[in-house]
């Protein structure tokens, strides 16, 4: 009497892109399967950020995901600021759309 083995459901955090901000993200993309240009990097970390801001607050004492935050944020920073000197029209483009401030 062998019992079969069920398979395992793979979390939808696995994915590299996330799927709510798919239609933002499939504007900023240049071909199918970009995920390394600048606008669709910062589209990413802009929807983890907000996932992770809405965790933060219902678990305030989760100080090592506080910490992996504050590195997201540094990082769409730069990245923001690179897109900023390469080429302004679309950081104001990509800061209108994602509603961020500065």
């Amino acid at each position: 009497m062998i019992e079969e083995k069920k398979p395992v459901k793979k979390s939808k955090t696995t994915t590299k892109t996330p799927a709510k901000s798919g239609d933002l993200l499939s504007k900023y993309q240049t071909h199918e399967s970009d995920t390394g240009s600048t606008e669709v990097q910062v589209v990413v970390l802009t929807k983890k950020i907000a996932e992770l801001t809405k965790h933060l607050k219902d678990h305030k004492h989760d100080f090592d995901s506080r910490v992996g935050l504050l590195k997201m944020v540094g990082k769409r920073r730069r990245l923001l600021n690179y897109l900023k000197q390469s080429d302004e029209q679309k950081y104001t483009g990509l800061i209108a759309d994602l509603k961020l401030r500065k």
